[in-house]
């Protein structure tokens, strides 16, 4: 016998379905916010209660009299180191930094052409933006490839068809390279590129910057290395080592995992070399050595020979990081690649290397950190960094016997740029997390 649901019946099956969405509770007070924060962080156990405790107590002794020597009783305006302690000898004398500073920022370089480090520093800023943040245009890249023949051209003037045909040079060496792949293979190829690209810059530049230099002159008014100085002197060698360093660490990190023999014999006797000699030691031969191997009578500019050797050498240690990440990687994600149908450029940069690098920021961060902080040891070749500019300051009657402000300042201007770069990282790796938590 077959019985029909009443109304009611039906009414009390579907009677549990919701009709919205049910709003989300609060979470509890005690595991949310400042209180909790401090609970987990700083009084977990009965010793981070006392190293809190202490820690607390040692910012409050030490901070009041920070700040008063900083900011209370120091002297902003005077002329000497002198006049500061007339004003008040107990307080810091940022006077000697607010004289010198354009000095600090732009060393020696003409007060008439300060404009040109200014755009470049504004166009450094564009030109990082889509390469650190995914919401930019993907056309800015042009810019980003472009900036460091647009910035050694506003930087250093001269002729602009000079710096159009350096970067000419990758053009032609691109074309020479496919030319020979298409009949010899890869590897003379790439000897072949190699070899093409650095004659034209030997030879090709000069020629195609007299030629329309002659026809249209365009040119800005040269600028020698010796006026460098200052922070734009370390954003020069920092910015450059750490732009260039990254893609030839990358390079040599596959190249030392090459099974051509060639290629791998060649990248890691550069790697151990490189890593195995100081780079003071490097700066000493870029600034003297280097000299003896050249021609008589020709001239390499040390600023560009001090760029080429911390680039060499950054890019030693960048390989190790990239390796260690490559490294890294399960066997199944190279066998993936190839079951795929991919050939080795097309698995390198669409599945291994995302993946190799993502796992190595926090090592390629920490190389560009240290390459930053090794810009001061240009000093040692006579290039007046910061430190140099302090030290030749200092030996002015005016402020001889200041020590701790100058120090300070410039420790304070590092710490916050390293500490930018510390930050991205942490941002970067949020950004990129796919795992689970536990």
């Amino acid at each position: 016998m077959t019985t029909t649901p009443t109304d009611n019946t039906l009414k009390r099956e579907i009677a549990f379905v919701a009709k919205g969405d049910i709003p989300a509770s609060e979470p509890p007070a005690r595991t949310t916010g400042a209180f909790h924060w401090a609970k987990e962080n700083l009084f977990s156990s009965p010793l981070n209660i006392a190293l809190s405790v202490l820690s607390i107590a040692f910012i409050a002794w030490m901070l009041p009299p920070l700040i008063q020597w900083s900011f209370v009783d120091a002297v902003w305006s005077a002329d000497s180191l002198k006049g500061c302690r007339e004003i008040n000898p107990h307080g810091a004398c940022w006077a000697m930094i607010n004289e010198r500073w354009m000095q600090y920022t732009f060393g020696f370089y003409p007060a008439d052409l300060i404009w040109r480090p200014i755009l470049c520093f504004f166009l450094m800023f564009a030109a990082l933006a889509p390469v650190l943040f995914d919401r930019i245009p993907r056309n800015f890249l042009i810019l980003t490839i472009l900036f460091p023949f647009i910035a050694y051209w506003l930087i250093w003037g001269g002729s602009f068809w000079f710096v159009a045909g350096i970067v000419l040079g990758p053009v032609v060496g691109w074309l020479a390279f496919n030319a020979v792949n298409k009949i010899g293979g890869l590897l003379p190829a790439m000897i072949i590129g190699i070899l093409v690209t650095i004659l034209w810059w030997g030879i090709g530049v000069d020629l195609f910057d007299g030629i329309l230099a002659s026809i249209i002159p365009i040119d800005l008014r040269p600028v020698a290395s010796d006026r460098l100085g200052g922070f734009l002197l370390t954003f020069i060698i920092g910015v450059t080592g750490i732009a260039a360093s990254f893609p030839i660490g990358v390079l040599l990190a596959l190249g030392r995992q090459s099974g051509l023999f060639f290629i791998r014999a060649v990248s890691v006797t550069f790697i151990e070399a490189m890593r195995g000699v100081p780079l003071i030691t490097l700066l000493f031969v870029a600034s003297t050595v280097l000299n003896y191997f050249l021609p008589p009578g020709t001239t390499f500019d040390l600023v560009l020979r001090v760029l080429i050797m911390v680039t060499l050498f950054a890019s030693a240690y960048m390989a190790e990081v990239v390796r260690g990440g490559l490294a890294a990687l399960p066997r199944g994600q190279y066998e993936a690649a190839h079951a795929l149908g991919l050939d080795y450029w097309k698995s390198m940069r669409l599945i291994i290397l995302p993946q190799a690098l993502k796992i190595s920021i926090p090592g390629i961060v920490n190389t560009f950190i240290g390459l930053f902080k090794d810009t001061t040891l240009v000093i040692i070749i006579g290039l007046l960094d910061p430190l140099g500019l302090t030290t030749t300051i200092r030996a002015t009657p005016e402020w001889n016997g200041i020590v701790v402000e100058p120090y300070v300042f410039i420790a304070v201007f590092f710490f916050i740029f390293c500490f930018g770069m510390s930050q991205y990282s942490a941002y970067l790796e949020r950004k990129l997390e796919t795992g689970h938590k536990r």
